[in-house]
């Protein structure tokens, strides 16, 4: 059983998982600010601001600094993971975004028509971030985990 005390002691765990959990809190309060209504879909949903991904991973990649050293191999690993999942947030996945919405609107144009072999299915549009978006998680990432630095190691 102690390897279940040490995962749930993990700092770099907590971290990350309470950068993700903030980062989906605030992205359910701007969606109810925006929209007036409360969405919960949006606590566990990709997209929409700020980044989720950005933060967890800013937000590793900045406690292993503190912990190891900005000219650590920990932060040299963590700081390459976070470039690449905050790149690919920005371009493949808002692409598949932009993709996913001109393809729904497509098939919505269909809808009226008497084809046999329509697609039912539509395509998750909010799966990308924009710059800001990315931003903003990057910025939560590392203010938390400047903050957790004080309180969980």
């Amino acid at each position: 059983m102690d390897w279940f005390y040490e995962l749930i002691r993990n700092p770099f765990l907590i971290t990350a998982f309470s950068s993700w959990f903030l980062a989906q809190i605030i992205k359910v309060i701007l969606n109810f600010a925006i929209n007036k209504k409360i969405s919960i879909e949006r606590l566990f949903g990709d997209g929409g601001m700020p980044s989720g991904h950005s933060a967890t991973v800013t937000s590793l990649a900045t406690l292993a600094g503190l912990m190891y050293g900005f000219d650590s191999f920990q932060f040299a690993i963590a700081c390459i993971l976070a470039v690449i999942i905050c790149h690919d947030a920005m371009g493949v996945r808002l692409e598949t975004g932009k993709q996913a919405i001109a393809i729904n609107e497509i098939l919505r144009s269909f809808q009226n028509k008497t084809w046999d072999q329509l697609p039912e299915a539509t395509f998750k549009e909010l799966v990308g971030h924009t710059p800001s978006q990315v931003a903003m998680g990057m910025l939560l990432g590392f203010l938390n985990a400047i903050f957790m630095f004080d309180y969980v190691v």
